[in-house]
């Protein structure tokens, strides 16, 4: 699955200093949130940085440089930082938050159980639907013409690249399969990027000591 993952040269021409880590962990034992990751969500909103910080600023240009607001649409790790403390959702949810807020880069969390295709981070058509809650009910939306977003077979699964998740691939307790996309701009430093991987694994086997990881740096098309 992680190996067909890619990034659109359209993507990239707009930053070219954007990286994603992809993280597949098979076989999860998920669960509803415990003392342990309410440990790992507080230790996380005691560090947490300023909205001012420099990685959270680079995610605010590259949202302008495709036209979007970052007042309105918040990247998520900006989002999360002002959100304290962090929401409790469940353990896997618990522990990708956790480790966004204290590396500073937004991450996303996928049931590959619900995914069609191959993962890509595209410019859009403004034609995919995009599956979102409003008020309690799932309606179907679209993202507008050149948005960045991420995407399977079906449609959209994140809007404006890292703001909002899609309903369909959301991960939830009975999630077994899961796919993280760890996503980095300059001014972090590459090893950053890998740190925050590294302690993602650890959470996961924490939660599952017998979890299947693979990782990879995505490529562009």
């Amino acid at each position: 699955m992680i190996e067909a993952i890619w990034v659109d040269e359209a993507v990239t021409d707009l930053r070219p200093d954007f990286r994603v880590l992809v993280i597949g962990a098979y076989g999860l034992v998920n669960g509803p949130s415990d003392d342990r990751s309410r440990a790992w969500l507080a230790e996380a909103a005691a560090a947490a940085v300023e909205p001012s910080h420099e990685n959270i600023a680079a995610w605010q240009d590259a949202y302008r440089s495709f036209g979007a607001k970052p007042q309105r649409t918040r990247p998520s790790v900006d989002a999360l930082v002002r959100r304290l403390p962090l929401p409790e959702i469940n353990l896997v949810v618990d522990a990708y938050n956790a480790v966004s807020v204290r590396h500073v880069l937004p991450i996303g969390g996928e049931d590959l159980g619900h995914y069609e295709g191959t993962a890509r981070l595209v410019r859009a058509t403004g034609e995919e639907p995009f599956d979102a809650m409003d008020k309690g009910e799932i309606v179907v939306d679209h993202p507008e013409i050149g948005e960045v977003v991420w995407r399977d077979d079906r449609g959209v699964t994140c809007r404006r690249w890292n703001w909002r998740q899609c309903v369909r691939t959301r991960i939830t307790e009975a999630t077994t399969d899961a796919l993280f996309l760890l996503e980095r701009l300059a001014p972090m430093p590459a090893d950053e990027l890998s740190a925050a991987g590294d302690e993602l694994v650890a959470r996961l086997r924490e939660i599952t000591p017998g979890v299947r990881i693979e990782s990879r740096l995505a490529d562009p098309s």
